[in-house]
Formats: structure tokens, sequence, C-alpha cells
């Protein structure tokens, strides 16, 4: 490998020329603690024209993300693209398939294929990282790989998803409606223009599918995933549970049983006091 790591980028949206912001503002830090310079030498998104509010013309540009992942001239490809097929699929097939490591955030590429990527890296020899997918804020993927990874987990459970967990903590202390308090969360970027994925619990469900095949060393079926999201979620429901001592928090769940996994997405009356009740607003937890 060369003195300089060179950086693939595939895909320049939020995230992506997020991390452009993060590498150029830390590139002193970063070159300390990796030994070397990590460079962004190449990158690919979909629209070349478009002004992202960097300089973008000293590096190679691909209209191909798969292309640009299997280039022998990067050394690692990052994949922050989205979705769970191609062409973030393809590509990151293909970098794997070259024999290059892989970094990723793309949980719903994992809930549906992490199982089959994680085989290729490990045929390839080479590896396939993916610590901003869940709780970005927390080391979790970490921790499950590599900290309690001669440990038996009997069960995990956590806030993971932020704008669930917005909506939530805001018609709790203000009062205020679910559809009123989504509209901000909108405004904010805290919420798509369709939240249902959101809302409807299934981008935890993905979250929890990636940390279920980490925590119980099994292959995760989504489908089999029980899902319920907070549309359903009233103020009196609040109020309610806030009489009874507790606040309402949509959890994802995964327990082992004798017979298999149980895995589940849904709002939970979590006691007040404990260090998940009291995670609010665009926070995530997870206890395992």
């Amino acid at each position: 490998m060369s003195k300089v790591l060179r950086l693939g980028i595939a895909g320049l949206g939020t995230v992506g020329t997020g991390v452009l912001d993060l590498l150029q503002a830390h590139a002193g830090a970063i070159a300390t603690r990796a030994g070397k310079k990590v460079e962004v030498t190449a990158v690919s998104a979909r629209d070349r024209s478009k002004n992202r509010g960097h300089d973008l013309s000293k590096l190679a540009w691909f209209d191909d993300a798969a292309s640009l992942a299997k280039s022998p001239d990067i050394d690692v490809f990052v994949e922050l693209i989205g979705g769970e097929a191609n062409p973030a699929k393809a590509a990151v097939e293909a970098a794997l398939g070259a024999g290059k490591p892989v970094i990723t955030a793309n949980k719903a590429l994992l809930a549906h294929h992490g199982t089959a990527l994680a085989r290729l890296a490990d045929a390839k020899g080479v590896a396939l990282n993916f610590e901003a997918s869940v709780a970005g804020g927390i080391p979790i993927i970490k921790t499950l790989r590599e900290g309690l990874a001669g440990n038996r987990v009997g069960k995990l459970f956590g806030i993971l998803n932020g704008t669930c967990n917005y909506i939530l903590t805001k018609m709790a202390n203000e009062g205020r409606s679910f559809a009123d308090v989504l509209k901000e969360a909108q405004s904010l970027g805290y919420a798509e223009a369709d939240p249902a994925f959101d809302v409807g619990g299934f981008d935890t469900a993905h979250k929890l599918a990636v940390l279920t095949g980490l925590a119980f060393g099994v292959e995760v079926n989504l489908a089999a995933i029980d899902i319920e999201g907070i549309e359903r979620v009233t103020l009196e429901d609040i109020r309610n549970a806030s009489e009874l001592g507790y606040k309402i928090k949509l959890l994802g769940v995964a327990v082992a049983h004798e017979e298999g996994i149980e895995q589940r997405v849904h709002p939970t009356l979590v006691p007040k006091g404990s260090p998940v009740s009291d995670t609010d607003g665009v926070f995530n937890a997870v206890v395992v």
C-alpha cells in the first residue's frame, strides 16, 4: 500500500459531502492516528454538474460506482449511496471481489445482504466495516464484533431511530400532536418528506437486524421481525404512561430463546429514570 491511503467515495449526498468535510477538517489528526495521509482521490455520484460545495476538479470522477469500486487507483472503497439494491450492492460486491476493503453506513444493504457480503469479504481476506450503519455515535458494532466476541448475548434492545425518538420526546415534553412534531422534524431535516420508513419502524428493523446478526451469530430473516411504528401513539397514550411512571420509546428488541431469536420493533413502556428512558431527542441508546 502506498504512503497515502487512497479513498474512493461513492455517493455525494448529505452523508458523502459530510465525510469529505470531516476528512479535510481533521486531516492532520487522521494522518497521525493512521500513520499515513488519508486522501479522497476518486468519487462517484449521479450528477457531475451539481454544486456540492467542494472543489472536485482534482478528483477522478466515475459515473459508475462499481467501476470506481474496482479501480486500481484506490485502496479503500467507501459506499455512501444507500439502499439495499444496486448500485450500492453491485459496487460493494465489486470492491470486495477486487480485494479492496469496504466502509459503508448502509444498514438496508447489510440487513438484506450482510451475510453474503461478509462471506465474500472473508473469502477475499479484506475488511467490511460498517460502524456508522447503526447508532453512529455509539461504538456498538465494534463492541459486538470485538469486545463481546467471547460472550454469550441473551438480549439486546435500544432506541435505534433518532427521528422517532425526537417525535416522542417532543410530544411528551411539549404536549404536541404526532402530526405537528412530524412537520417540525421534517423542517429540521430529521425526517424525510416521506417519513414512513422511519415512523413505521422499518429503519429500526434494519438496524436491529444488523445488531442481531452480530450479537447472536445468526443469519437474520428481516421479514420475520414483528414491526409496529409510532404513527398511532397519541398524546393520551403518553400522558397515561407518564402517570404510571413510564415513557414511551420505540425500541428494537432481540431475545435469544431455545427455539431461536425473537425480534420485534414497537412502542414500549420504559420506566422513568432508566438510561433508555432518559435518552431523549435525536439520540440513540443500546443495551446488551
